[in-house]
């Protein structure tokens, strides 16, 4: 079953592999096959990922005045390494997932939080040109743009913030929300074109910041967007977890009426721990056979890519 994956941070790991290689002499990280990548080329290739998001993040801690090196750092990963690889395509625009060869992956590039760019529009449309799909305004920090689900002030979008909003809209940018805050979550909603959550899961079911309100999910539905399950194990329930936990996440979103609305945003390479038989981008089979003996094979061919192809491309 083919699978669309909203989010991994396999750039950050190789961005560190790169700076560590100036100390070292050498690159240990090879995104082919090297074991420490969740999503590498041979993982994508065995789990029969048609398209990988790659997210941009910038670390917390990372000096205000080194941000933006540190970004073009990552996109440099992302052409030199990643789209690199036989038979891998940047994707550019959202249609071009329709046009793949069922040799080929798609990999499309994506911002996790506005630190990057600080307050210059210009950077931001120059990641845009580089290719960037998918802007996350916040990671969980806030910075010049909104606050994040960590910051305890809990204000929504600054006004910058809402010209970043309009940035997006001119050049056909997803808005992600999956880290923003309910004030930020709100601004959003009323002005962003298109959205979708990257990586979140339900509050309902299990009461962590990452995850979104039963209203959160109604709002992104009723906007067309999409709910994309995340596999890290603080996200979905205590103690350790199995792909079973994962189900009432999906059931919830389907009772607020989001059969059309639900995919999967992995967060392979930014996590520490992992689901059970969920170990690498390799073992996405193990989802999709667990999802289809519950839920059938029309609904595991929705959450793993239609539903993403017919809300956006």
């Amino acid at each position: 079953m083919k699978v669309i994956d909203t989010h991994c941070d396999a750039l950050l790991k190789l961005q560190g592999d790169y700076r560590d290689s100036f100390r070292t002499g050498e690159r240990v990280l090879d995104y082919r096959n090297a074991d420490k990548l969740d999503t590498n080329a041979g993982r994508l290739r065995k789990g029969d990922v048609k398209v990988q998001f790659f997210a941009i993040f910038i670390a917390p801690g990372i000096p205000d005045n080194e941000k933006w090196q540190h970004a073009l750092e990552q996109v440099d990963c992302f052409y030199n390494e990643v789209i690199a690889q036989e038979g891998f395509v940047h994707i550019r625009n959202f249609t071009e997932i329709n046009e793949l060869k069922p040799d080929q992956v798609g990999a499309v590039l994506t911002l996790e939080g506005s630190d990057a760019f600080g307050n210059d529009l210009v950077k931001l449309r120059t990641l845009i040109r580089l290719g960037v799909m998918s802007l996350g305004l916040v990671w969980n920090n806030a910075n010049l743009v909104a606050d994040g689900v960590g910051e305890n002030r809990m204000a929504g979008l600054t006004n910058f913030g809402y010209k970043v909003i309009e940035c997006c809209n001119a050049h056909d940018v997803l808005i992600d929300v999956s880290h923003l805050n309910t004030a930020g979550f709100t601004d959003v909603i009323d002005k962003a074109d298109r959205i979708f959550a990257s990586h979140s899961n339900a509050r309902n079911v299990f009461d962590h910041p990452r995850n979104l309100y039963d209203s959160q999910i109604r709002q992104i539905i009723k906007k067309g967007g999409m709910i994309n399950i995340v596999f890290n194990p603080p996200f979905i329930k205590e103690g350790d977890v199995s792909i079973e936990d994962l189900y009432p996440h999906i059931d919830r979103i389907l009772e607020l009426g989001g059969r059309d609305n639900i995919g999967i945003g992995s967060d392979f390479d930014g996590i520490a721990s992992y689901v059970d038989r969920l170990r690498d981008a390799g073992d996405f089979p193990n989802l999709s056979d667990a999802i289809d003996q519950r839920y059938g094979s029309v609904f595991t061919a929705k959450i793993t890519h239609e539903n993403f192809i017919n809300s956006y491309c």
